[in-house]
């Protein structure tokens, strides 16, 4: 029987995107959840998603988030890394999201979130990297199928976050094994936004991948995008309401 194992990047505090994902697969079995990081910042309810993410550590889900990094969006917020941005506006938004963040938002993402960016993990003998961005930058530079920043042959399958752009696909290493015809398959697996996509799709977006087939389903679903944005302040720029329209 297939295992299921759900997959969710960039959650950017939009609580209704992630309800609706919760929604969508409700009933499912999943042996275990990998976070990706940025679960906070550019939406207006980043102390909520902590606290439905605490949620999901008890009673069924107990103990199944297996994977829980940090992405560039906690690190910037708690290391007060805002020169890495690449706009004003995008500073404004993040100082607006740290002065909302409570005591306790602030604890979960020190102490239960991987603060390296990537964890390596093993499931069902499969050896398993999960990165935020990739390995030449793990919180910046994200893995592209044109571009996979870094050397992955010591890995089955590598998740990665960060660029907004759901994808699956294969990348053959070339190794010394005459049983494997001297190659070396890499799952890599981007699961896409919850909440902020930006690949012209503004369903919230995940991943389920599934063993021992080792497929792979993207997923989008519906939410309430109008709602989200009607909880943004007048000192956040426009901008990062208006894009969850049309996910760009």
């Amino acid at each position: 029987m297939e295992k299921k194992y759900l997959v969710l990047s960039d959650i950017h505090g939009n609580v209704g995107a992630f309800n609706a994902v919760m929604r969508d697969c409700d009933g499912e079995d999943f042996e275990g959840i990998i976070l990706l990081g940025d679960l906070i910042d550019y939406g207006m309810r980043s102390n909520e998603i902590v606290q439905k993410l605490k949620r999901l550590e008890v009673g069924d889900w107990k103990k199944k988030i297996i994977v829980n990094i940090w992405g560039n969006h906690e690190k910037l917020i708690i290391d007060k890394d805002l020169e890495r941005l690449s706009s004003d506006r995008g500073r404004v938004m993040a100082e607006y999201t740290a002065g909302q963040l409570s005591d306790e938002s602030i604890f979960y993402i020190q102490n239960n979130m991987n603060t390296a960016g990537r964890q390596e993990f093993e499931i069902s003998g499969l050896k398993c990297l999960a990165v935020h961005g990739s390995l030449d930058d793990c919180y910046w530079k994200a893995i592209e199928p044109r571009n996979v920043r870094g050397n992955y042959v010591g890995y089955d399958m590598v998740f990665g976050g960060h660029s907004h752009y759901s994808h699956c696909f294969t990348h053959f290493y070339p190794i010394e094994n005459p049983e494997l015809r001297n190659k070396k398959a890499v799952i890599f697996i981007n699961p896409g936004s919850v909440g902020q996509p930006r690949n012209q799709n503004p369903f919230a977006q995940y991943a389920v991948f599934f063993l021992p087939s080792k497929r792979v389903e993207l997923r989008a679903v519906e939410y309430d995008v109008e709602y989200e944005q009607s909880l943004y302040p007048n000192e956040v720029d426009e901008f990062y309401k208006t894009r969850l329209t049309r996910g760009i």
